[in-house]
C-alpha cells in the first residue's frame, strides 16, 4: 500500500508539473515489452531530462588521463608527509587501498631519508588532433623535472612531450607518438546560454572517464588574480583529477576545459570553472606557431568602476578601467596616457568593465597598434598606442620608507583628514613628485576606506605638492571628487562623498 501511494503522488506531482499525467508513448504502446535503454530514454525524452549515454559513447575514447610524476631534493632527515596531506588523514588511508604510490610509505621514494622525493599526480585531458596533440591544464603538468604519461580509454599509454604551457590561463599542450586517434569536436562557449545542460568527462581522484552533468551557473565569471580568463561556472561535479578535462555541451563539442572549483574542504562543494575553449585555442595556437604565448601589454594599472566613482568623473553610468597609474616608457605613456583617464574601448571594442581591458590588450601581439577611446576631463577621445610586450613574470612592487616624521596637521578640513607633505627623500622612494602623507583619518576620509599611511596624490586628477594646495582643492572640489592614493605598491582612485 505504501509502495501505491508514492507511485501515486508523483504521477500526480509530474501531471501538475507537466501539464498532463502519464500518458503511453505510442511507440511502448505498440511494443509493450521495450529494452531497458529504449524504455529509459523515453522516459527522460519524456520528462524533458537528457541523456547523456550517446554522447557519452561519442566523445569518451577522445579523453585521456594524465599521470605525473615529479622529482624533488632529497630533504635531509626526510619527511614523511604529502604537502598538504597527513599520513594519519582518512584521504591518504583511501589512495593507498586503491593502490595509488604516495611518498611516506615504507619502499616509496620519500621513505626517511632515500634520495629524491617523488611526487605523482593526476589529471585528465583530451585529443585534438588525431596526430596527437593534446590539451590539459598547466598546473596539471608542474614545472621542473617531470615525466607525463597519457592513458587511453583502450589501455594505450604514451609518454608525453610538454609542447609548452601558459600559466596566465593554465593552458598546457603535450604531443604523443601516435597517429589515427580519436578528436573531439570544437564548440563556440560564446553560443552556449546560462542554464543550458553540460557534462564534464575525467578522472577524478584516478577514476578514469567518470562523467558529471550538470548546467552552466553563469558566464564571464571573473575570479581573483584572474585577469585574462572569462570562467565559465558550473555546477558540475569536478574533483582533483578533474582538471584539464573538457567540459561538453549536448552537441558534444567541447566548450570548455574544467580548471577550478570553489572549495572550502578540497571536494566538490556545488561551484565550478572552467576556461572557454576558445581561449584555449588561441594560446594552443601561439605555442604550436611561436613556441610561447606572447601578449601586448598597455602598461597601466587599472581599477573598477563604480557609481561613486562614476559620478567623480562625469560619466553617466559606471563603466570602463579608471587608470591609476602609467609605467614610465610604456606604451601607454608613449601614447599619452595619464592617471584618471577611463578606458572605454579599444579598436571599437567596447570595455565594460576593468576585467575586459587585461584580456582585449593581451590578446593582441606585440607590436600591435590600437585606438583607444578614453574619457578625460568630462569628454571622450581617441589615442593610439603601440603596444609592448607582457613579460613571463610580475613585476616586484616598490617599497616605501619609514623613520621619525614631522606630525601632520588637519589637511582636509571637511573631508576629515590629517596628514603632511612628503619630504623629498620620501618622494624619491615612492617615485612620486609631490604628495600628502595621511597621519589620521575620520569621517568622510575614513568611510570612503582611506588608512593611515596612504599618500595623496591627486584631487580630480590635479596633483597635490602642498598641504596647502590641498586645503585648496578641497575648498574648490564640492561634495563628490575622486581622490588618486598610494597604497603600498599600489595607485588607486578613491571616491569621496561628504553629505
Amino acid at each position: 500500500m505504501r509502495k501505491t501511494i508514492l507511485v501515486t503522488a508523483l504521477a500526480i506531482g509530474v501531471g501538475a508539473a507537466f501539464g498532463d499525467g502519464f500518458a503511453v508513448p505510442a511507440a511502448l504502446a505498440a511494443n509493450p515489452a521495450p529494452t531497458a535503454q529504449a524504455a529509459q530514454a523515453a522516459q527522460a525524452t519524456r520528462f524533458g531530462l537528457p541523456d547523456f549515454s550517446d554522447l557519452v559513447d561519442q566523445v569518451g575514447p577522445a579523453v585521456v588521463n594524465i599521470a605525473v610524476t615529479q622529482k624533488e631534493k632529497a630533504r635531509p632527515g626526510g619527511n614523511d608527509e604529502i604537502p598538504g596531506l597527513s599520513p594519519d588523514d582518512p584521504f591518504y588511508d583511501f589512495l593507498r587501498r586503491f593502490g595509488v604510490p604516495l611518498p611516506g610509505q615504507p619502499g616509496q621514494p620519500g621513505h626517511g631519508n632515500r634520495g629524491p622525493r617523488v611526487q605523482r599526480g593526476v589529471g585528465s585531458g583530451f585529443i585534438i588532433s588525431s596526430d596527437g596533440y593534446v590539451l590539459t591544464n598547466a598546473h596539471v603538468v608542474g614545472e621542473g623535472e617531470t615525466e607525463v604519461m597519457v592513458k587511453l580509454i583502450d589501455k594505450r599509454e604514451f609518454k608525453a612531450k610538454v609542447v609548452g604551457t601558459d600559466k596566465r590561463t593554465d593552458i598546457a599542450l603535450l604531443k604523443i607518438d601516435a597517429s589515427g586517434l580519436p578528436t573531439v569536436r570544437m564548440g563556440d562557449a560564446d553560443r552556449a546560454r546560462v542554464g543550458e545542460w553540460v557534462v564534464a568527462v575525467g578522472s577524478p581522484f584516478g577514476f578514469d572517464n567518470t562523467v558529471t552533468a550538470g548546467i552552466i551557473s553563469a558566464k564571464a565569471r571573473r575570479l581573483p588574480d584572474e585577469n585574462y580568463v572569462p570562467f565559465i561556472q558550473t555546477d558540475v561535479a569536478i574533483n582533483p583529477g578533474n582538471s584539464g578535462g573538457p567540459l561538453f555541451n549536448l552537441s558534444g563539442e567541447v566548450i570548455g576545459i574544467n580548471s577550478q572549483i570553489y572549495s572550502r574542504s578540497g571536494g566538490f562543494m556545488g561551484i565550478s570553472f572552467a576556461i572557454p575553449i576558445d581561449v584555449a585555442l588561441k594560446v594552443k595556437d601561439q605555442i604550436v606557431k611561436y613556441g610561447r604565448v606572447q601578449r601586448g601589454k598597455l602598461g597601466v594599472t587599472i581599477q573598477g568602476m563604480d557609481k561613486e566613482l562614476a559620478q567623480s568623473f562625469g560619466l553617466s553610468a559606471p563603466r570602463g578601467a579608471l587608470i591609476s597609474n602609467v609605467e614610465p616608457d610604456s606604451a601607454g605613456d608613449k601614447a599619452g596616457l595619464k592617471a584618471g583617464d577611463v578606458v572605454l574601448g579599444v579598436d571599437g571594442t567596447s570595455v565594460g568593465d576593468s576585467g575586459d581591458l587585461p584580456r582585449i590588450i593581451g590578446d593582441k601581439r606585440p607590436g600591435t597598434s590600437v585606438k583607444l577611446e578614453i574619457w578625460r576631463d568630462g569628454k571622450s577621445r581617441t589615442v593610439s598606442a603601440t603596444l609592448g610586450e607582457m613579460s613571463s613574470e610580475t613585476l616586484a612592487e616598490t617599497q616605501g620608507g619609514g623613520g621619525d616624521k614631522p606630525r601632520g596637521e588637519d589637511a582636509g578640513g571637511k573631508l576629515g583628514l590629517a596628514g603632511r607633505a612628503l619630504t623629498n627623500e620620501e618622494a624619491a622612494q615612492l617615485g612620486v613628485r609631490g604628495g600628502l602623507l595621511v597621519e589620521r583619518v575620520n569621517g568622510p576620509a575614513a568611510q570612503a576606506g582611506l588608512q593611515q599611511g596612504d599618500v595623496v596624490l591627486a584631487v580630480n586628477n590635479q596633483p597635490v605638492t602642498t598641504v596647502q594646495a590641498f586645503r585648496q582643492m578641497m575648498e574648490k572640489a564640492g561634495n563628490r571628487f575622486a581622490l588618486l592614493i598610494q597604497r603600498g605598491g599600489a595607485r588607486i582612485f578613491v571616491p569621496i562623498r561628504i553629505g
